[in-house]
């Protein structure tokens, strides 16, 4: 994958130079946090058979959730809680690249087929069980899956075969790829340019479908006569119109540019809202308004604390 056009043998994670030990703290609780929560709603969905419908099969999201945010805040808790720059080298940090990509790449696919199922959801209620049938999501989830690791293997390629002969510090804590771009000496307008509508592309590409398909539910949900009906209705959404909302909103602020070179403190803030702090938010968004799932790890939690007793 690296060819031999680089003379970086390795790179050093600059990251933050204050607040180690507060900051250190602070993202080990919400690393911790979103770990455990996705972990839980996952448990949750395979062992109670009421959550498993096609609409909870789509519990891969949290296990998509767990993977981007382990690919990049474990080491960047271990550059906190060592302060100073962080060696790592070019496979890794090629790997590490790939992989954030890759995966954020499926999980963008899968919240757009998330937004179809709940259009078919509300829409259609009597069709859903066959429209969103096992074999379907099963499908689904697969095509998302490969998709994402086929789509990034020459963004990832074409990143890493450009000449590294400036000074090899990343002012990131992850292997940014604005931030590559500024260490190349080659001219990669025209990468750089590619790069770009491959970003749209899968960004914009599963919003289209989103969008139509909120735009048919709040349609639908506005000619519900009674109040009740349409608080039900739009209970079944909003957990993921909030999750969209927010991650479409900092992934279009972070990748949708066609200049990558951004500012490093721009990239960093945002970077730190992709990878801490909307996984941290998710579980508490997916659940909370989720009256089944409620009910579900109520029922749970009571299971277990008889197991225990007896």
């Amino acid at each position: 994958m690296l060819g031999n056009h680089s003379s970086a043998t390795e790179f050093y994670l600059l990251g933050s130079p204050e607040l180690h030990h507060t900051l250190f703290a602070t993202f080990f609780l919400f690393y911790s946090v979103t770990v455990m929560g996705n972990m839980i709603i996952i448990v949750i969905v395979c062992v109670d058979k009421r959550l498993q419908s096609p609409m909870y099969f789509f519990c891969h999201l949290s296990v998509l959730e767990i993977l981007i945010t382990s690919v990049a805040v474990p080491l960047m808790l271990w550059g906190l809680l060592l302060p100073g720059m962080q060696a790592i080298s070019l496979t890794a940090c090629s790997a590490q690249l790939y992989l954030y990509l890759s995966l954020g790449t499926s999980e963008f696919i899968l919240m757009g087929v998330m937004a179809v199922d709940h259009y078919v959801a509300v829409c259609n209620p009597l069709r859903y069980n066959i429209i969103m049938n096992s074999h379907t999501c099963i499908w689904v989830v697969i095509v998302s899956w490969v998709f994402g690791f086929l789509f990034q293997i020459w963004p990832v390629c074409a990143t890493f075969q450009l000449t590294f002969c400036k000074l090899n510090v990343v002012d990131h804590f992850l292997c940014d790829r604005g931030q590559l771009f500024k260490l190349s000496c080659d001219d990669s307008r025209f990468t750089q340019f590619v790069l770009f509508l491959m970003a749209v592309f899968v960004i914009i590409g599963p919003l289209i479908p989103t969008i139509i398909s909120y735009t048919y539910i709040i349609s639908t949900i506005l000619k519900i006569p009674s109040a009740s009906g349409r608080r039900k209705a739009f209970s079944t959404c909003a957990s993921h119109f909030t999750f969209v909302v927010i991650g479409y909103g900092t992934c279009l602020f972070l990748y949708v540019k066609p200049k990558q070179t951004q500012a490093a403190e721009y990239n960093r803030v945002v970077s730190l809202m992709v990878l801490v702090v909307t996984p941290f938010l998710n579980p508490f968004i997916f659940t909370l308004r989720n009256d089944k799932f409620i009910k579900a790890f109520r029922d749970v939690m009571k299971r277990c604390c008889q197991l225990f007793k007896g």
